[in-house]
């Protein structure tokens, strides 16, 4: 295609939305027709497990494991629910790209104005900064404690360890599904034998999944958290705003005839059996994190609720609550298995972090640049302050340097909180609009109660959990004029919440009021 097509191209994409989404794996993968169940579900297997990652990251982690050892059983009802509703948005997503052909951001920029755009792709771009943040701490860890590569050598290499992985997109998307699958086995296998090494109590687990009201609690304080800073962690760090996107996009990998109302059907009902089984999964994987913190160490234990305190426990016997695990754990096979899996968990999620960039910047600025080129860029950004905070340490002790790097983990996931109302509401209202949709596949009346419900309480609960998080970036001994910042800091950021949140609302329904009208006439 030559440059001026291509400028031609782009001029009218700005206009109408965007081209097709990923558009060089855009129906790539062939699905069988007339073919039994479950051959036509290993066929749209994949996109599912691209999305679960996102749900068990290093960010995860800590927030289950501390959950654990600090309360208890009580939060994994938390988890149970945070997966019911990450099920539920990431069916609306996948239904939104198959039916109408765009991603999410394409559909948002395509009812919306340029400058609303922009204004979201920066939004969102900080969002897939900040959960990049917590993979290059992961990785980065995780290199150090199997291999004893120095933190700051560890952190560059983070830079490079995608490129490899990505030139399997030029042999077949299906490779990079399969390498996500194998790498989710690697880490549920490795939970699964820890958990069941160190013999919870099983009644305990079960009753947890019944939230009650010390669920959200705001006493008692364990280690500086509350049962519902505790919830809010397990939230922030469970449903992440960039999945939405990326689960538009690659639910439109599957070649299916959008001129046959059955075959999209077929593709929606499929695409939330994988994505449904795949989110089981990342449950069962972030029940068994919390369940870890409960049964493995003894309760208020493990001092350094780090990664690298997390590996020295595994190996420490004294902190282990099982004679059994105690035994296992003096071979070194436990704290070597968490470091892999670790590994393993860091290397999905930044996959799926390289697709999710590209989805973005394509569908809200119709800028496009190879994925290695856009890998490279936003890494090198994500390392800068993981960089910062290791050099300003290294003269410190080294739990001084452990907390610092945990401390940036879990502060920056206040972009998460803040950017996921911006892509859970405009996929409602899309998914609930006939116009886009269609009165055949827009949400049925149960699925708008529950996604309006899911997405009020996500946001409120996001927006109550603000200032503590901002708090937190003062440390645990802020002074009175500290805490008076971090309020003022808090309430301008929930304002300024409210405020795009109301452009993107009215937005979003005053565009898809013109394209419905624009329908009509074109239908008459």
């Amino acid at each position: 295609m030559s440059n001026n097509n291509t400028h031609g191209k782009k001029h009218k994409l700005v206009e109408y939305a965007n081209g097709p989404s990923l558009e060089e794996i855009n129906s790539t993968v062939e699905v069988p027709k007339g073919k039994g169940f479950i051959r036509t579900l290993f066929a749209y297997s994949g996109p599912g497990a691209l999305v679960a990652v996102g749900y068990m990251d290093p960010g995860n982690w800590s927030t289950s494991i501390t959950g654990g050892q600090n309360f208890q059983y009580l939060l994994i009802s938390v988890i149970l629910i945070s997966s019911l509703i990450a099920m539920l948005l990431q069916y609306m997503a996948a239904k939104l790209g198959i039916v109408s052909q765009m991603d999410l951001a394409q559909a948002i920029r395509a009812r919306t104005s340029k400058s609303l755009g922009i204004v979201l792709w920066l939004l969102t771009e900080l969002a897939i900064m900040a959960t990049d943040i917590a993979e290059v701490i992961g990785a980065a860890i995780a290199l150090y404690l199997l291999f004893h590569i120095p933190l700051v050598i560890a952190v560059f290499i983070t830079v490079f360890d995608v490129l490899l992985l990505l030139l399997l997109t030029k042999i077949g998307f299906r490779k990079i599904e399969a390498i996500v699958v194998c790498l989710i086995f690697v880490i549920l296998f490795v939970f699964v034998y820890q958990v069941a090494l160190s013999n919870p109590s099983w009644g305990d687990i079960f009753k947890g999944f019944i939230p009650t009201t010390k669920t959200f609690a705001t006493s008692p304080s364990v280690g500086g958290q509350t049962p519902l800073t505790g919830a809010l962690g397990i939230i922030g760090a469970t449903v992440m705003p960039h999945n939405l996107y990326l689960h538009s996009a690659v639910s439109q990998t599957r070649k299916i005839d959008h001129e046959n109302n059955e075959e999209i059907a077929q593709a929606v009902r499929f695409s939330a059996w994988d994505s449904n089984i795949q989110l089981s999964l990342a449950f069962i994987v972030n029940s068994l994190l919390l369940i870890m913190g409960v049964a493995v160490f003894k309760t208020g234990a493990v001092k350094d609720p780090s990664f690298f305190g997390l590996f020295q426990a595994l190996s420490d016997t004294s902190t282990l609550s099982n004679g059994l695990l105690a035994e296992v754990a003096r071979s070194g096979v436990l704290s070597v298995l968490f470091a892999v899996a670790l590994l393993a968990s860091g290397q999905n999620s930044t996959i799926t972090g390289t697709l999710t960039g590209q989805v973005i910047m394509e569908g809200f600025v119709h800028l496009r640049m190879p994925l290695w080129l856009r890998r490279l860029v936003t890494r090198l950004i994500s390392v800068v302050p993981v960089l910062i905070c290791v050099i300003l340490t290294s003269g410190k002790s080294e739990i001084a340097e452990h907390e610092a790097l945990n401390t940036l983990m879990n502060n920056s996931q206040v972009f998460l909180a803040f950017a996921l109302p911006f892509s859970m509401l405009p996929l409602l209202m899309l998914t609930d609009s006939n116009a886009e949709m269609g009165k055949r596949f827009k949400n049925t009346t149960l699925i708008k109660v529950l996604g309006w419900i899911s997405v009020l309480g996500l946001t409120f609960l996001n927006i109550i959990g603000l200032p503590g998080q901002v708090k937190d970036f003062f440390g645990d001994n802020a002074s009175a004029t500290q805490l008076t910042i971090a309020n003022c800091i808090a309430y301008a950021l929930i304002a300024g919440i409210l405020v795009l949140l109301s452009w993107t609302v009215y937005d979003l329904y005053k565009g898809n009021k013109e394209f419905a009208a624009k329908a009509n006439l074109e239908g008459e």
